[in-house]
């Protein structure tokens, strides 16, 4: 087959693939230097040529021009690389974000915390209608699982030195993995310089700064692991430009108790009793799915005998920390400012939970 009926092969394949080339082209098949790389199409999905994985348009073209650390952003979709922090200087952070047609100085900024598969685009990409209706600038920073393991992502660079591989066992045909607390070793890290807090607040300056905003604070909404993010990020970041903190459910929990052990409790972490005072002042919103019970199998779910005592499903496990966090800020006679969010029909689904914070954050200043 010669060059050109090749490529009229093509057209026809995309053609049957819905995807022929048009005004309202949005995906393109990543570069193998093959002739589908000339090829657009109108719904994700796989390239019928090379069967790469197709990808938007506008990320495409950013991938192409993206420069360390200079942030450009654009009316609609597309992304920008910035330094690891402390401790992480030799790595990058890729931020998918979108910005609003209505966008204005005054607009909200809400940062995005993926899940265990590290997505920022998906994750971006299951805000952008939300981002529209209600004028708020979406960031979802991207973490590669290459650069930050679970003891730099899920537990944020509050431990080093783990032998985590070496005390999990997956469960065949089941999302559970079982860690055995016995042979689980760590150290703890105290410089809180070190961090994935910090890149928040430097993400939401060097955004703010690009656009000029006007915005003092921005919220943060994280799933899963993201989840596991934000609940620690109220516990242990002493400070933060972060108004309200959506934690979306996590697998486990750090509860702000002094009687277990970390990563469980507060038991030789860097942290002192008389910081919760702070802690629970926060805004930090327990954000559950009603059906993330013991029906859900979507994520990754941990049984351990610590993690267990919290419960034998998310939404329990997610209840109980609540209880036991205002437990414990009524024993020590502190203000308790969190609040417990329980979505009804809902599972282990960023989207869906996504939708219910967008509603629960903005949904009183629709444009």
């Amino acid at each position: 087959m010669n060059n050109k009926s090749t490529f009229l092969l093509l057209i026809f394949l995309a053609l049957i693939f819905n995807s022929c080339q048009n005004k309202n082209e949005k995906y393109v098949c990543k570069p193998c230097d093959l002739e589908c790389d000339e090829l657009a199409f109108s719904e994700a999905g796989t390239c019928p040529h090379c069967q790469m994985e197709l990808i938007k348009k506008s990320d495409l073209t950013t991938a192409k021009e993206i420069v360390l650390n200079e942030i450009k952003i654009q009316d609609g979709s597309g992304a920008f690389l910035i330094e690891g922090g402390v401790g992480n200087n030799d790595k990058t952070i890729k931020v998918f974000y979108h910005k609003p047609k209505n966008y204005s100085p005054t607009s909200r900024v809400l940062i995005v915390i993926p899940g265990a598969g590290r997505n920022g685009d998906s994750y971006r990409d299951a805000w952008i209608e939300e981002s529209e209706k209600y004028s708020v600038l979406i960031l979802s920073p991207m973490y590669p699982e290459s650069d930050y393991g679970f003891e730099d992502y899920h537990l944020c660079g509050l431990i080093t030195d783990t032998n985590l591989k070496n005390s999990i066992e997956y469960v065949e045909n089941t999302n559970i993995v079982r860690l055995d607390e016995d042979k689980f070793n760590f150290k703890v890290n105290p410089n809180s310089n070190e961090w994935i807090f910090n890149d928040f607040d430097r993400l939401f300056d060097l955004t703010a700064e690009s656009l000029n905003s006007k915005q003092k604070s921005y919220d943060v909404f994280g799933h899963s692991a993201g989840g596991h993010i934000l609940h620690r990020f109220a516990l242990f970041q002493k400070s933060s430009k972060a108004d309200k903190i959506l934690a979306s459910n996590p697998s486990f929990y750090t509860l702000p108790s002094f009687e277990a052990d970390f990563p469980f409790g507060l038991e030789n972490a860097p942290i002192e009793q008389e910081s919760l005072k702070s802690v629970f002042k926060k805004n930090l919103i327990v954000f559950l799915g009603e059906l993330d019970n013991e029906n859900e199998t979507g994520g990754t779910f941990l049984h351990s005998k610590s993690a267990n005592e919290q419960g034998l499903h998310r939404l329990e496990r997610g209840k109980y920390f609540f209880k036991e966090s205002k437990a414990i800020a009524k024993e020590l006679e502190l203000n308790f400012d969190w609040d417990l969010v329980i979505i009804p029909k809902v599972g282990h689904d960023h989207r869906k939970m996504g939708d219910a914070a967008a509603k629960y954050l903005y949904g009183e200043t629709e444009q």
